[in-house]
């Protein structure tokens, strides 16, 4: 999780996820999402714009969360297993940001 955080990365989208990989994903202020429905994986291609709105209060109100694929004009639901902690050590941008303020 390491690489990808330093690359930017905000979100990890998948069929599934290892606990242990979730749980560093988020330690690095990744946020780890699921496919709804695991057809939709299909529904993206390399090259597709795609965008996430509203993520931040989408975890804060345990909504599921929509990604917009603009490049075909579709909408994704997404789910996740979060605790309460987990969502704030995500609302704080990770772990290290989530102990600082403790």
């Amino acid at each position: 999780a390491i690489c990808p955080a330093y690359l930017g990365v905000k979100a990890v989208i998948a069929k599934t996820l290892e606990r242990i990989h979730s749980a560093n994903l988020i330690n690095f202020g990744i946020i780890p999402l699921v496919f709804t429905n695991e057809e939709d994986y299909e529904k993206i291609e390399q090259g597709d714009e795609i965008v996430i709105e509203n993520i931040h209060s989408s975890l804060r109100n345990n909504q599921p969360i929509k990604l917009i694929n603009k490049t075909k004009n579709i909408e994704i639901t997404l789910t996740y297993n979060l605790s309460d902690r987990q969502k704030e050590i995500l609302l704080a941008g990770g772990y290290l940001n989530y102990a600082l303020k403790q």
